[in-house]
């Protein structure tokens, strides 16, 4: 803004610094005392005097510039944590040489599968392969090992250290119940109306 700028640097990632700089202080304007002309003197808004006893002045408007252009920011919403969440999710991996697949959570099998372990009693005690046999019956044990495998690579569910068992993660929690809120309670629901 004319002779202002307001400038951000990230600090190796980590620190996020803001500073406001100018290099004409007459751009900004406060209150002050006025000698006019004839020698009186009023109290009113003028530009702020380029001399070292505006820097007390100069120093509190540059930091509300800074405390304003941070209160924006925090308003701004960040979905990158949702957008590497989905990456982790649907994009294949590499286990141990061997290629796993993402999720597809429109596909109808996976979603059949995604929410066999998602069932409340396994939030309890987690659940097992023969456990998941119980809801996916027409799967074979291979299948339902390799079935287990692919969200464990993914991350969305985690083993029991010296068990086999396994618990949903928290991106998993969310991952399936968004799948079955996003197919049910809008797909179905706005495709129904479309006929």
């Amino acid at each position: 803004m004319g002779g202002a700028s307001v400038k951000i640097y990230d600090k190796l990632k980590r620190v996020l610094r803001i500073e406001t700089t100018t290099n004409d202080v007459s751009f900004f304007k406060h209150h002050r005392k006025v000698e006019h002309r004839d020698g009186s003197i009023t109290r009113e808004l003028a530009p702020l005097k380029k001399s070292i006893y505006s820097i007390i002045d100069l120093r509190e408007i540059l930091l509300g510039c800074n405390s304003r252009y941070l209160e924006f920011l925090s308003s701004l919403d960040d979905y990158s944590d949702g957008h590497r969440a989905l990456q982790q999710l649907t994009q294949p991996k590499t286990d141990h040489g061997t290629q796993v697949r993402g999720f597809n959570f429109f596909d109808a099998t996976e979603q059949d599968s995604l929410l066999a372990i998602q069932r409340p009693e396994f939030n309890i005690h987690g659940l097992r392969r023969a456990d998941l046999k119980k809801h996916l019956p027409s799967a074979s044990n291979g299948k339902l090992s390799r079935y287990l495998k692919r969200p464990r690579v993914l991350g969305l569910i985690k083993r029991v250290a010296k068990t086999y068992r396994y618990y949903l993660t928290r991106i998993g929690r969310s991952a399936v119940a968004t799948c079955e809120k996003l197919t049910e309670f809008t797909i179905v629901q706005t495709l129904s109306t479309a006929r």
